[in-house]
């Protein structure tokens, strides 16, 4: 599904409406991850819509200025890789936000609003079944054949697989930066 389509998914109004009062209303901390960036970012007053060009592979992602000075992004290197898979993104970021993270493809790979929400684009909660669970809902197949070619899942998988430990690494560190800037901050 994709922020914009409360009339096929009406459950996207309210979710939006208890992010929003969630993280402006009640400052409480938030990690968005893919769908959650968009729906912060929607909820918030920016806009989500299809990317020009969707990504979809082990890709890498730039820290902003913002993202290197930024807690949420401490120990985290200025170039790295990521899992995407993803054909929406955030075309307009909140008035407040501050974009923390691109890649050639998507200017809004990681946003923060405030010291206590933030949310990414890209995948690290990734584990070994990831490639080939996710492969399995059609749309989601569909994404990965038209990006990597109609055999470009077993390529996808073993690119996913060596690259496991620093996924779980860069998960690791993002988790507990969040925990850390989101939870000091928190009332």
């Amino acid at each position: 599904m994709d922020v914009w389509q409360e009339p096929l998914h009406p459950w996207l109004v309210a979710e939006k409406a208890a992010i929003r009062a969630w993280v402006e209303t009640l400052q409480r901390p938030y990690l968005g991850v893919c769908l959650g960036h968009q729906l912060l970012a929607s909820a918030l007053g920016g806009e989500v819509g299809p990317a020009a060009r969707g990504e979809v592979g082990v890709l890498p992602v730039t820290l902003a200025a913002a993202g290197r000075a930024h807690p949420f992004f401490h120990d985290v290197p200025v170039d790295f890789e990521c899992l995407q898979w993803h054909g929406a993104e955030v075309l307009r970021p909140p008035a407040a936000a501050e974009v923390l993270a691109h890649s050639d493809a998507c200017p809004v790979q990681a946003l923060a609003w405030g010291r206590h929400a933030f949310s990414f684009q890209f995948h690290v909660e990734v584990i070994a079944t990831t490639v080939d669970d996710w492969n399995a809902i059609p749309a989601y197949r569909d994404a990965l054949a038209q990006h990597l070619g109609e055999d470009g899942t077993a390529s996808f998988r073993a690119a996913v697989a060596a690259r496991m430990p620093a996924f779980n690494a860069l998960a690791r560190t993002l988790y507990d930066n969040w925990r850390r800037t989101a939870f000091a901050t928190s009332a």
